[in-house]
């Protein structure tokens, strides 16, 4: 955040604005109200974000812990997908369940937000995972000749499915995802380096 602006007003805008979408939803919830709330003026909520649309999608990352997410970096390629896979950030869940259903039926309604969102959303675990793919190629651990665009979506695809489709009635994604990668390092590991499966907690 530029030194320009203040932490405190930054923290109290998120803060209002999360009330009063929860409250009355993402369309009912205008920039007047949240800099009534905030008791932060609109010339400064500006300063902090160029429209509502930068503040919502924000106010999602921070619902979804996007700026907590650590390094997978422990030097054991494989480990090390399991957990990129696995993570799950710190959330406050009721707050998350007063929003989120707001938040989810704007971007429906909005695509060019909702793709943003998604971009938003997907891009630090396909970061984590391409440079974690790169690295085991260059280790000899994976073939050298992976299609990493196809190892991404056979990686990330099965747990985008389960977000959409399958926490209400399965929550625990452990199994599926360690699952994902055994499958994947069977088929992709060079024989050499196809070790036992490790065991999980």
């Amino acid at each position: 955040m530029p030194r320009t602006r203040s932490a405190s007003a930054h923290r109290k805008v998120l803060d209002a604005a999360l009330e009063l979408i929860g409250d009355h939803g993402v369309d009912a919830t205008s920039m007047d109200a949240i800099a009534g709330r905030s008791g932060v003026s609109k010339a400064t909520i500006y300063k902090h974000w160029a429209d509502k649309d930068a503040l919502l999608l924000e106010l999602m990352g921070v619902l979804v812990g996007l700026g907590e997410r650590p390094n997978f970096d422990t030097g054991h390629t494989r480990a090390d997908m399991l957990a990129v896979l696995n993570y799950r950030p710190p959330q406050d869940t009721v707050q998350k369940e007063r929003t989120m259903p707001h938040f989810i039926a704007y971007s429906a309604r909005n695509p060019a937000f909702g793709g943003a969102w998604r971009r938003m959303v997907t891009e630090p675990p396909r970061h984590d995972l391409l440079r974690l793919l790169k690295l085991g190629i260059s280790k000899g651990e994976l073939k050298s000749g992976l299609d990493l665009d196809v190892s991404l979506a056979m990686l990330l695809g099965p747990m985008i499915y389960w977000h959409i489709f399958l926490q209400p009635v399965v929550p625990d994604m452990k199994k599926l995802a360690g699952s994902v990668v055994d499958a994947f390092w069977k088929a992709f590991a060079l024989e050499a380096n196809e070790n036992p499966r490790p065991r999980r907690s």
